[in-house]
């Protein structure tokens, strides 16, 4: 099964996560088909989510399920996207 989930980077204390498109059975930080972007729990100013939203429609039109987090996520991305227009 194809899911879309979070795969950990940065340093100790100092998560940074990519969203990325994975096979289910490979490991949280091992191989990936594709990198949809990013989220920073730590971000202090800027950007701390960035969501490639025509990718992520692509991958779940084409049958991919999204992790609770990400799920979460998107759905919060979405709920900003249109206070900022």
């Amino acid at each position: 099964m194809v899911i879309i989930r979070l795969a950990r980077g940065g340093a100790k204390k100092r998560p940074f996560y990519n969203i990325v498109v994975t096979d289910s059975r490979n490991r949280r930080d091992g191989r990936f088909i594709e990198k949809l972007g990013f989220y920073n729990p730590v971000a202090q100013k800027g950007e701390a989510l960035r969501i490639a939203q025509d990718r992520l429609t692509y991958w779940t039109g084409t049958g991919a399920q999204l992790s609770e987090t990400v799920a979460r996520l998107v759905k919060q991305s979405q709920a900003a996207a249109p206070a900022a227009a």
